[in-house]
């Protein structure tokens, strides 16, 4: 053997499984079956999202706890998990989390590599080389009483529910930007359109306002999705019925993984319901992805209304951040109410996979959470970006052309509506007709042809008069 070769073999440790043995490298927290699975999957070339990472040290920790607890596990061993799940919790050893966030085995391979790297840095703390699994094993020690299928889909829970509480926090910003600006524009005056074309007045405020409330509508759908989170299938092991799993253990698992992660969670009333039944994160992923329709129409809305700004609506001026062309000079484009549509389209088919993939467990379980959750923690994180740079670099430096606003409210004949209770529809649908061919104002019209005096008309067609509940039958006979 050559000095090259033994360098080589050197740098590396060989690691045995039910596959058979493989050289992993010395340094390497990750062993034999995070090698593997790293090998086999090359799907998306991502790595596991950081969150889920620290759930997964949460739990474990929590597990090393309990199963000292009640006497499976020494306290040596313990304290020695403890630590090594404490420093993944501070950021270090995720560059030993290898898996590719979508795999085959129902995350087998994200609860392994886990598994693996805690019980290499134990190995380490308790003064051992990397890969001595006699002195703390990643199966029988750092995953005692549990398994993948009770792991993976917890782990995606407690992923879940602090991926959301920064959604909520960036969609309670949004609701606030709007409803500063619903006062802010309180007094501007502006056509309303139903189907593109002109209707009745409205006051830019009132839209703003309007827009608040979906969002507000949004946020309080989102709360009540997060409870679906908190029921976790935790001591349930390979199907739900407990198997290997201490029965002090199952009764206290929950409770301490509550108390160390400082999320609040409940173990589920049927253990083998939670393991076969995923249904719970459709109801999250249907709860984000009408918060993006949501915000997807309003940023329809609002680029139609900047549009021109000289030769379309421009009722409003979002603020200008990048060039829009690289022809055309002084271009300017909506490029955040673009890229929250966009976002929004992502959301919808992440919504569509998670919906196909839940619906696809089989009997006790369901394989396809690698999927659900790179899914859904990736429209749960783009939504929250989303809704941060629309508040950020659009919402709040939205100006209105109030001058403009009240322009097309004058020239439109859609204000022929306030006057349809005083002189009829039929007559109103007539004036309507000769306004649009004549290109008079409808206020012209009618006093022209005698329907109304100028005092009642100009009452009738006051702005706001014309953006609040209708007329009165009392004022409706004096004016007759």
């Amino acid at each position: 053997m050559d000095i090259k070769t033994m360098i080589t073999l050197n740098n590396y440790r060989c690691e045995t499984d039910s596959i058979g043995s493989k050289n992993v490298p010395q340094s390497a927290y990750y062993g034999v079956q995070s090698l593997r699975a790293a090998e086999n999957f090359h799907i998306t070339g991502l790595s596991l999202h950081p969150e889920i990472i620290n759930s997964l040290a949460y739990i474990k920790k929590a597990c090393a706890v309990t199963n000292c607890e009640v006497g499976l596990l020494g306290k040596k061993k313990a304290k020695a998990i403890m630590q090594a799940c404490d420093e993944i919790l501070q950021g270090k050893l995720h560059e030993y989390f290898i898996v590719d966030p979508i795999q085959g085995g129902a995350g087998t391979s994200i609860n392994m590599n886990a598994n693996e790297v805690i019980a290499n840095r134990a190995i380490e703390l308790l003064g051992g080389n990397k890969g001595d699994y006699t002195l703390i094993n990643p199966n029988d020690d750092v995953n005692c009483g549990q398994s993948t299928n009770d792991v993976i889909p917890t782990a995606g829970k407690i992923t879940t529910l602090r991926l959301l509480e920064q959604v909520h926090k960036q969609l309670l910003r949004l609701y606030q930007a709007f409803l500063i600006k619903s006062e802010e524009f309180n007094d501007v005056i502006k056509m309303g359109r139903t189907q593109l074309q002109d209707a009745v007045p409205i006051r830019l405020g009132q839209e703003f306002k309007a827009y608040a409330a979906a969002v507000k509508r949004d946020l309080e759908r989102i709360y009540k999705a997060m409870d679906e989170m908190r029921s976790v299938n935790l001591g349930g092991t390979a199907i739900g019925t407990g198997l290997n799993a201490d029965t002090l253990y199952l009764q206290r698992i929950v409770p301490v993984l509550t108390k160390i992660s400082g999320v609040k969670l409940m173990q589920a009333e049927d253990l083998i319901d939670s393991t076969q039944n995923l249904d719970s994160f459709v109801v999250v992923s249907g709860a984000i992805k009408t918060c993006a329709v949501t915000l997807s129409k309003i940023s329809n809305d609002l680029r139609l209304m900047s549009s021109g700004p000289r030769t379309g609506f421009g009722e409003i001026n979002l603020p200008a951040k990048q060039n829009g062309s690289s022809i055309m000079p002084g271009k300017v484009n909506p490029v955040i109410p673009e890229v929250v549509n966009q976002v929004a389209f992502n959301i919808i088919g992440n919504d569509v996979t998670i919906t196909m993939a839940v619906e696809a467990g089989q009997l006790e379980l369901n394989a396809f959470e690698p999927i659900i959750f790179y899914n859904l923690f990736q429209s749960i994180d783009t939504l929250a970006y989303a809704a941060k740079t629309f508040v950020d670099n659009c919402v709040m430096g939205i100006t209105a052309n109030e001058e403009r606003c009240r322009q097309l409210v004058d020239n439109s004949v859609g204000i022929i509506t306030a006057i349809c209770p005083h002189v009829g529809y039929k007559k109103a649908s007539e004036l309507a007709k000769e306004a649009i061919i004549s290109e008079k104002s409808v206020r012209e019209l009618v006093l022209s042809k005698g329907l109304l005096g100028e005092k009642d008309i100009d009452r009738i067609l006051d702005p706001k008069h014309m953006t609040e509940p209708g007329i009165s039958g009392k004022e409706l006979l004096k004016i007759s």
